[in-house]
């Protein structure tokens, strides 16, 4: 009892002691939570992660990003901790079950506090050291947990080794860039950290007063510079790997080049790694940066020399879109220097007269360009690097200088920089200068990474000269595209002044881009099917020999039937279970020039039949011709067809027009093939193109899908149900835009339940009931036969009746309408001598004639079929 009474209270000071279970190789993890007192009582929560192998480790400080725990950061510790690191994770100082006030990475708090985590370290059995009370020891985490990272190293010379992830070098240039106010990513800071009474007094006192007047002011930039990396920034001389999101418009890209150059200066090893995210989105390559800060470890805590830790600079490059997936395609480029944010500048000559700005009153409405906080769920900064604009500048609210079209592609790899001359009628100027990348003729612009610079002007009121430094970025703009620098006065992530202005715009210069030609691409990597399929396909073969199965070659081109749309024979199709067919052995024939209408109640196979006829799904039996070739999923000639089977799928935060332009980019093939404005003349949806889908009608969301059907124009077009959600004219302008369609020499053929527009429609019908083909023919033909008579009646027939009529000699079927009797004959059957048995039957007779209408000789053909 007494032991167990002592074992207990080791424990509780200890911390509770879990191992993770590992499975194979893998080393087991012990993980030890306790709660540890700094300075004034603050208490920390703490995790200690250690490899369950003998001996001292290098160990690890990983801190979390502001507003998380350090339970965000756990796997990342397990995984280091299974490398063999010795690991320590905490909540910082507000968060989680850690107290004391947010302080921002107040030296006299949070780097205090990492100092006594040092110092802990320093006396764990588990944890190598250097010399006494000196821990081998790195830091590393994201965002907050990175500037941490950056500001312990300048106020610990017992740090080894650092790698801070997309965070910032200077927090005043971070927060008020060029002297304006980033209020929307400041407001974030606030609330994520609980509201202002969970921060330091200072620092609420401070947001409080410059949120208010929107000019912040000395005072601001010297509580937070005094909290900054770049305070400490001569005294940090320890290797570094500065990780740096290209989407990101908190801590953008030269807060990791003055790092860098300042950390260099001091003589420390620094390589840069640009990746696709950041905090507006994107790809955060979490595995192959882990990966890598695993290495800088390896290297520089382990002394491993045969660490490979990757190239002094890398950039992560995106190079179109995956269409099995729609991820975007990565490929990283790399040099073996850090070329910095100005390598090598081409002059780009700008024209534009002198331009006049308006700075309306309250600064609204903002121009857009990133979006704060919606970068986790929507990464809208990355679309730009695919060629899908979502910024927004108001009329007479911003200036523009565009280049002429390049004559040859071009990679900017930094900042590119401008100077022009700013007059205003207010002595402070602020403006928002951007760099856009316009299609030809004038067409979308993207503006890369979303990213803006805004910079206040003062004593503007006698003019002056300004060299304006943009965004650092990597982006290609391809030959034929211009650059456009605009100027806007007002920016939705910024506050502006909310007294009116006017300022005046003139080009000083050319734009001067940086290219970075030290910068190369790496090869795209191989795909890992290129080493597993070989193997693959042996076994599969070696499987099909034991087994005595062949596979069938696809069928030859039929020669014969390459002018024919459409031919399908003795086409079948089973349900899952097996036991019944949802399509059996169906044939017919579209010729060009064919409007074809599929018809059939539910049920009867026709969504069936038009997802084998795109080779979206395989038939059991049959076959299926397009222009005289076999389809199989994926067959080329379905180039040749365009199809909107059973609705589209559209991203709703882009405008209609990006959608069809991202679809037609996805497909691979030149724009001028797309035909773009025919497919939008189609469609007719005027101004709503340029809204977000998410904002449309369904009868809006159909005719985006028929016009991203008709993209290409294609030989064959398909379309299952075109006028759901269609008012009365539109349904008439869709009739219209088919029977236009194929008159082209184009066929269409349409499954639809309006048998109204498909009679007005169609020139031809294909009439299905479970699975079967009931009839095939011109429409004229089906719905004038002679076999099938309208007898009108005085009275309602009843059923018992109509009963009788069907069983009369002569007559096939007979079913019951609201004018009477719809009456089809067989071969023996005539005209007189069914009046002359209506009669007998005493049913009041008032008229017999040929019927007119598809809708009754539907009803007919299926009532016959039954």
């Amino acid at each position: 009892m007494l032991a167990a009474g002592a074992a207990a209270v080791v424990l509780a000071g200890a911390g509770t002691w879990t191992v993770a279970a590992a499975s194979g190789d893998t080393p087991a993890v012990h993980r030890s939570d306790r709660i540890m007192t700094m300075g004034g009582g603050v208490r920390l929560d703490t995790s200690y992660f250690t490899p369950d192998t003998p001996g001292r480790h290098p160990a690890v400080l990983l801190g979390h990003g502001f507003g998380g725990t350090k339970d965000d950061v756990r796997a990342q510790a397990q995984d280091l901790a299974e490398d063999g690191y010795a690991v320590l994770t905490w909540s910082a100082r507000g968060f989680g079950r850690s107290t004391g006030k947010i302080g921002l990475n107040d030296p006299k708090g949070e780097v205090a506090d990492v100092s006594k985590l040092i110092d802990w370290l320093a006396r764990r059995p588990e944890v190598r050291l250097d010399k006494p009370g000196d821990p081998r020891v790195g830091i590393t985490g994201a965002s907050y947990g990175g500037a941490i990272a950056l500001l312990t190293a300048g106020h610990d010379r017992r740090v080894d080794a650092i790698a801070p992830a997309i965070t910032y070098w200077n927090l005043a240039d971070a927060l008020f860039p060029n002297g304006v106010f980033k209020k929307l990513w400041a407001g974030f800071f606030i609330n994520s950290g609980g509201g202002c009474a969970k921060f330091e007094p200072d620092l609420c006192r401070m947001y409080e007063r410059v949120a208010e007047s929107g000019t912040p002011d000395d005072r601001a930039r010297r509580l937070l510079e005094a909290r900054s990396p770049s305070a400490v920034g001569d005294r940090v001389k320890v290797p570094t790997l500065l990780v740096q999101g290209q989407t990101d418009s908190l801590f953008p890209l030269n807060q990791a080049d003055a790092a860098a150059r300042a950390i260099r200066a001091n003589g420390a090893p620094v390589d840069v790694d640009w990746i696709a995210g950041g905090h507006d989105g994107g790809d955060p390559e979490q595995s192959r940066v882990q990966a890598r800060v695993t290495a800088w470890f390896d290297r520089y805590l382990k002394d491993d020399r045969g660490a490979d830790t990757g190239p002094a600079f890398r950039v992560t490059r995106t190079g179109g879109v995956d269409s099995t997936d729609g991820a975007a395609q990565l490929r990283g480029a790399s040099a073996s220097s850090y070329p910095g944010l100005h390598s090598a500048p081409r002059d780009i000559p700008l024209s534009g007269s002198v331009q006049r700005v308006a700075n309306p009153a309250g600064a609204s409405p903002p121009a857009v360009s990133a979006l704060p906080g919606l970068g986790a769920g929507g990464g809208l900064a990355q679309l730009s690097a695919l060629g899908v604009g979502v910024s927004l500048d108001f009329p007479g609210q911003y200036a523009a200088f565009r280049s002429a079209p390049l004559t040859r592609d071009l990679r900017i790899t930094g900042a590119p920089t401008a100077t022009v001359h700013i007059t205003s009628t207010t002595d402070d100027a602020v403006l928002f200068a951007k760099v856009y990348d316009v299609g030809p003729d004038g067409g979308r612009q993207v503006l890369p990474s979303q990213l803006v610079t805004p910079l206040r002007v003062t004593g503007a009121k006698a003019g002056k000269d300004v060299t304006v430094t943009l965004p650092a970025i990597d982006h290609e703009v391809q030959k034929g595209h211009r650059l456009s620098l605009v100027l806007a006065s007002t920016d939705l992530g910024y506050a502006s002044p909310a007294a009116p202005a006017t300022y005046t715009v003139a080009l000083k210069g050319d734009l001067k881009v940086p290219t970075a030609p030290g910068v190369s691409t790496a090869a795209a990597p191989l795909p890992s099917w290129v080493w597993w399929l070989p193997l693959t396909g042996a076994a599969v073969a070696l499987a099909l020999l034991l087994t005595a199965r062949r596979r069938t070659a696809a069928p030859a081109p039929a020669p014969e039937l390459a002018d024919v749309p459409l031919e399908i024979t003795g086409l079948s199709k089973k349900y899952k279970n097996g036991d019944a067919y949802s399509v059996r052995d169906l044939s017919f024939r579209v010729e060009k020039g064919q409007v074809l209408g599929l018809l059939g109640p539910n049920g009867a196979g026709k969504t069936t039949t038009l997802r084998m006829l795109m080779g979206l799904i395989r038939p059991d039996g049959g076959e299926i011709r397009v222009f005289g070739h076999a389809i199989r999923p994926g067959a080329p000639v379905l180039s040749r067809v365009g199809a909107f089977v059973e609705g589209a799928g559209f991203l709703p935060h882009l405008s209609g027009r990006e959608n069809l332009e991202l679809y037609w980019r996805a497909t691979g093939r030149p724009a001028e093939d797309a035909h773009l404005d025919e497919a939008l003349e189609i469609a007719g949806l005027g101004d709503a193109l340029a809204r977000a889908v998410r904002t449309y009608s369904q009868g809006m969301r159909q005719r985006l899908a028929i016009a991203q059907a008709m993209l290409g124009l294609p030989d064959l077009l398909i379309l299952d149900e075109p006028t759901n959600g269609l008012d009365p004219p539109q349904i008439r302008e869709m009739r219209e835009v088919m029977i236009r369609y194929a008159a082209g020499g184009r066929t269409v053929i349409v499954s639809s339940h309006l048998l109204a527009e498909v009679e007005q429609s169609c020139t031809h019908l294909v009439v299905m009931d479970r699975g079967r083909l009931v009839q095939a023919g011109p429409v004229g033909e089906i719905t004038g036969s002679g076999d099938t008579l309208l007898v009108g009646t005085a009275t309602p027939v009843e059923e018992p009746v109509a009963e009788k009529v069907a069983a009369l000699p002569g007559v096939a079927s007979a079913l019951r309408t609201d004018d009477g009797l719809l009456v089809r004959l067989d071969a023996d059957g005539t005209a007189q001598r069914l009046v002359a048995e209506l009669v007998r039957l005493d049913v009041p007779v008032t008229s017999a004639g040929p019927h007119r209408r598809l809708e009754d000789a539907f009803l007919t053909l299926i009532g016959g079929s039954a």
